[in-house]
This record gives structure tokens, C-alpha cells and sequence, in this order.
């Protein structure tokens, strides 16, 4: 299945070993240093889970998905779905689409999952720069909930929100089998930005 179309980037880019593509924070809407919080996240959770034995990352345990693995799948493939949301791709193209990400998910190592995080980050990235208004008005149409009147600011929140809660059940599966997690809370991330800012 094909992915949400590419965006072209733009000079606010500021390539970095683990975040290619990253934007200088500080000249960003409030939304998108958010995303920009979720994808530093996300990247600290990955970069835990390669210190830890392979195992742990498909072990089943009992918890809201079967395995950390399945539980990243799950995230990536609401990556997937919300940037083709706010891209405004028609919702039948976004459910033809649906199969297709979620097995690109399956069977993953920790280090291939992260590759696919990381080539959507890149691509939900390049969205964010090509979206002249970050606050535009956008009509949602949910199968269930029926039709939401909100802003692409809103929705990108709820993307960074739903990353959060998912990186807390990781962290309650890795307690789970005898593991710590690592921090990733907003605060951590703000004191780091201002270290690299010094």
C-alpha cells in the first residue's frame, strides 16, 4: 500500500543524527513543538529498547496490546492514519490504506520498527512545514463518532497525546518483565532543548 504523499522540505531544516529533519524548536507553533516533543519521545523509547534483550520486545504480556511490538505497530499505524488525515486524504483512500500499515508493522526487530517511525516522522515533518496555517479549520468524518469541527492544531495534539499514553504501557510491559523504562516526560525533553541551546 502507498504511503501519505512526500513534502517537499524547507530551509527550517536542521539535520541531526537521530532526527533528520528536525526544526529549530523555537520557531515553531505551539502544535508542532509538540510533535517535535513526541518524536524526541519516541526516539529516547527506541533507543532504550536496543539496550535491552530482543525477547523483551515480543514477549507477551498482559496489558492493553499482547507485546511492546504490537503496541509500537499499533502507533505506527495511527501515525499513518492521522497524517493522512490531516493531509486531507479522502477517508476511503485512508482505509484502503489501513491493511497496508499495519503490515508493514508486523514481525518488525526494534531496529527496523524504528526505521518505519522514523521515515514517518520525516514525512509527517515535511506535512507540518507545508501547512501554511497551523490552526486551519478542518472537518473530520469518523465511521463511529460521526463529523468533528476542529483545527489541524487539535488533531496533531491528539497525535502527541495518543503517542504518550501508548510510551506509558510500554513502560508498564517493561516493568512487567523485570525492566525499567526511560523518562520521556515533556519536562525532560524542554530541559535537553535547553542544553543543546547553551
Amino acid at each position: 500500500m502507498s504511503s501519505p504523499p512526500v513534502y517537499n522540505r524547507d530551509k527550517a531544516a536542521q539535520p541531526n543524527d537521530d532526527n533528520k529533519g528536525r526544526v529549530n524548536p523555537s520557531m515553531l507553533h505551539h502544535a508542532h513543538q509538540l510533535y517535535e516533543y513526541h518524536v524526541w519521545a519516541n526516539n529516547q523509547l527506541f533507543a532504550h529498547l536496543k539496550q535491552l534483550p530482543e525477547d523483551v520486545f515480543h514477549a507477551e504480556v498482559k496489558s492493553v496490546f499482547p507485546s511492546i511490538s504490537q503496541t509500537l505497530g499499533h502507533m505506527y499505524l495511527f501515525e499513518q492514519l492521522y497524517m493522512s488525515v490531516l493531509a486531507e486524504v479522502p477517508n476511503g483512500e485512508i482505509f484502503l490504506r489501513i491493511p497496508g500499515w499495519t503490515e508493514e508493522a508486523q514481525g518488525k526487530t526494534v531496529d527496523e520498527m524504528h526505521q518505519l517511525f522514523t521515515g514517518a516522522a520525516a514525512q509527517f515533518r515535511d506535512l507540518l512545514r507545508c501547512t501554511s496555517d497551523p490552526d486551519k479549520a478542518m472537518t473530520i468524518e469518523h465511521p463511529k463518532y460521526g463529523r468533528l469541527d476542529t483545527q489541524f492544531s487539535d488533531i496533531l495534539r491528539h497525535v502527541v497525546n495518543h503517542g504518550t499514553y501508548h510510551r506509558g504501557n510500554v513502560t508498564a510491559m517493561l516493568r512487567q518483565q523485570g525492566y525499567t523504562g526511560v523518562p520521556t516526560d515533556y519536562m525532560f525533553y524542554l530541559v535537553e532543548q535547553r542544553e543543546s541551546q547553551r
